[in-house]
């Protein structure tokens, strides 16, 4: 049976809704007895367009020194939906709620503020997050004080804050990807007004450095660069998350070296697209591989960076993270499909033979080199020959991991008025024969480490076996070993017993030995 494609429309209809005051700052409505604060709301036509005014960098401090206490003795929860991008976002919400004086708490009950940091991807992600207010409604109830939040990525689409706005009053704020640092302003608003607090720009935002990020663990998340201009057209990304603008790389290098100096083993790089990085910095000639070299020589054991984009992997990048050093052997390289007739109608601008070419010069420079991918199965128009081409290439290439979705059509995306004929069952039938090829791959690839020790860095206990520790590789590779609690944060070397095809198994070696990565 076909999924039925969702109707909109109905979450447009604010007949019933009444102006309350507008001014050219904002606008106020009151819709089935909730008074609404509409400060700015997003505008799908102003998110296709790609402004001329330059980017500004703001070193402001984002809490002011008044509302510094506005949250002593409160608690708050940041609920996080989807990529690395949202989670390194969640870092910086709850470092502005700490500095306004809230304290984390897992408790909803205890909670004075619960924001959904949410994801726009998927259709999936967003059924997650409706479904969660859903539960979160009872909970108001019983506390009306609590303040309740959407923001992120579905904040930034028309259809998500009409309907909140519509169906879902008992929100609190909403606001977008480009106005996180205005988050003590709205929770300033809300509390006082009593009124939900719409504020969605959706013009790219400036970089506003200098936020406070909570951080835990010894793995840290550093971005690097905002937004995307590829306009794949499945990808609602390009709208959500604005324009590619770039940090300036003193700013990034200083925040990675302070990080090095707080003792973090490993520091992952991130964007949209990281190896656009530096296009858009007129008056620099510095891209990625620039950045990476830089990266090279600050005293960090581990360096990661994600997600790139094939077209944009350049030979001087190749060079670079064939230096090795604090570079690590894991490239994570989104191909989407094995066909080049369904790359163009994607619009990713790249060929099959550009990714094998790229794999090889890639292999040939980073000995022992990880590749991993992302895969979309059903896209419009796709056929048996054209699928047989992405299984092949799952092959020649030999991805040692693979994210695979099945195609699902995003509200606003080119991608979304094309014909989408594939049948269910045949998207279904597709991902299955994938992923066994790509499970084969990785049970292939972790089975030539039997015997082999491996650098461990020590994440904390099996999910399963508190016995049981787990961590990874520089290739990125999971591995489970027994040994004790305290070695969790550090490095170990670990003899491999036992190959699978999602983790490996291995033994703690007490001493020295060369190790692999």
């Amino acid at each position: 049976m076909e999924k039925k494609t969702k109707d909109y429309s109905k979450y447009f209809d604010f007949s019933d809704a009444k102006i309350i005051s507008e001014d050219e700052h904002s606008k106020k409505i009151r819709i089935r007895g909730r008074e609404i604060n509409i400060m700015a709301e997003p505008n799908h036509r102003k998110e296709k367009q790609r402004g001329k005014e330059d980017v500004q960098v703001l070193y402001d401090n984002a809490v002011p020194d008044e509302l510094k206490h506005i949250g002593e003795g409160k608690h708050y929860i940041v609920y996080t939906f989807g990529c690395q991008m949202n989670e390194h976002d969640s870092e910086t919400i709850k470092g502005l709620l700490e500095q306004m004086g809230y304290q984390a708490t897992e408790d909803r009950k205890e909670a004075d503020i619960i924001l959904l940091n949410t994801c726009a991807i998927r259709e999936n992600a967003e059924d997650k997050v409706f479904g969660e207010l859903g539960h979160l409604k009872h909970l108001k109830t019983e506390k009306p004080g609590l303040l309740l939040g959407v923001c992120g990525c579905m904040s930034q689409e028309e259809n998500v804050v009409n309907r909140i706005m519509q169906k879902h009053g008992f929100v609190d704020m909403i606001f977008g990807t480009h106005n996180i640092h205005r988050l003590p302003q709205l929770v300033k608003e809300a509390l006082f007004s009593k009124e939900m607090v719409v504020e969605v720009w959706s013009k790219e935002g400036d970089i506003i450095e200098n936020l406070p990020k909570k951080r835990e663990g010894m793995r840290a998340w550093v971005n690097i660069m905002y937004g995307c201009d590829k306009f794949c057209t499945y990808c609602i990304v390009p709208f959500t998350r604005g324009k590619e603008r770039s940090r300036r790389p003193e700013d990034v290098i200083a925040e990675v070296r302070d990080l090095a100096r707080q003792g973090f083993k490993e520091i992952t790089l991130l964007g949209q697209n990281v190896n656009a990085y530096g296009k858009d910095l007129k008056d620099l000639n510095y891209r990625f591989g620039d950045l990476m070299d830089d990266m090279r020589k600050i005293n960090i054991p581990r360096v990661r960076f994600t997600t790139s984009h094939p077209r944009d992997f350049d030979d001087h990048l190749v060079e670079v993270l064939g230096k090795g050093g604090n570079l690590v052997e894991h490239i994570h390289l989104p191909v989407q499909s094995g066909n080049t007739d369904i790359l163009k109608k994607m619009n990713r601008k790249y060929t099959r033979e550009r990714v094998l070419e790229l794999a090889s010069k890639i292999k040939a420079a980073v000995p022992h080199v990880s590749l991993t991918t992302d895969i979309i199965v059903g896209f419009p128009g796709e056929t048996d020959e054209q699928f047989e081409d992405t299984l092949s290439l799952v092959r020649e290439v030999g991805y040692d991991f693979a994210y695979t979705f099945i195609y699902s059509p995003r509200e606003g995306t080119p991608a979304a008025s094309m014909e989408d004929n594939v049948p269910m069952s045949v998207k279904k039938e597709r991902l299955r024969r994938l992923n066994i090829a790509v499970n084969q791959n990785s049970l292939r690839f972790n089975s030539r480490l039997r015997g082999e020790v491996v650098e461990v860095l020590v994440e904390g206990e099996s999910k399963n076996d508190s016995k049981v520790l787990a961590g990874r590789t520089r290739s990125n590779k999971l591995v489970h070993f027994e040994g004790s609690k305290d070695l969790i944060g550090s490095f170990v070397q670990v003899k491999i017993t036992e190959p699978m095809t999602f983790y490996i198994k291995g033994d703690l070696v007490e001493t020295a030995v060369a190790v692999n990565g």
